[in-house]
């Protein structure tokens, strides 16, 4: 059995970019996302409402601030307690899965989308995709990039202009470029601070 353009993409094996159905996921996304920016910021329900009908998944409580951008958008996942702010880009190939109390700030970028080194087979319009999985109680700052492939575990803060080229283990201060463990944060157990 032959495998579609959009199963090859969520396989992380290479695919046709220019496939005529991706293309047309493609175009739905992105008419959602522009009506998404559109709306009134303080129009909460129908903020809400679009974005629920846009992501693969989400908590039952988020803000996502405008604007927004992303590609497919039924690739992303957020869970309770989400928030980002301004000029969150998603390009979201492959799932991106973002846990519980995850705060985003202004101008980070999410990448799953990657593309051959070859020029030739890149001038193919081939290209591949690798999931990001995004732990809970995660903070990222401002403008950080996270590319293909990247898991960042629990209880994460990402120092802002980061670039995350690899994963990132839970209990952690990271920071630069590339993104490298700063420094262990102790978690104190909410039991013992009684």
């Amino acid at each position: 059995m032959t495998m579609t353009e959009k199963e090859k993409m969520l396989a992380g094996l290479m695919y046709d970019a220019a496939d005529p159905a991706l293309l047309a996921d493609l175009a739905k996304g992105r008419s959602i996302v522009h009506r998404y920016n559109q709306l009134e910021p303080g129009d909460e329900k129908a903020r809400h409402d679009t974005i629920k009908g846009l992501l693969g998944k989400t908590g039952k409580n988020f803000n996502i601030i405008q604007p927004f951008y992303c590609d497919y958008g039924y690739n992303i996942e957020i869970g309770e307690n989400f928030f980002s702010n301004y000029g969150f880009t998603v390009l979201d190939e492959a799932k991106v899965k973002i846990g519980d109390n995850v705060f985003i700030a202004p101008n980070v970028s999410i990448y799953t989308a990657g593309h051959p080194v070859d020029p030739e087979e890149r001038n193919t319009l081939v290209e591949y995709a690798k999931p990001v999985t995004i732990g809970d109680n995660v903070w990222i700052g401002g403008s950080v990039t996270i590319i293909p492939g990247v898991t960042i575990g629990d209880n994460v803060t990402i120092g802002a202009g980061s670039v995350v080229v690899k994963d990132i283990p839970s209990d952690c201060v990271a920071a630069g470029n590339p993104c490298r463990v700063i420094r262990k944060i102790a978690i104190k157990s909410r039991k013992n601070q009684k």
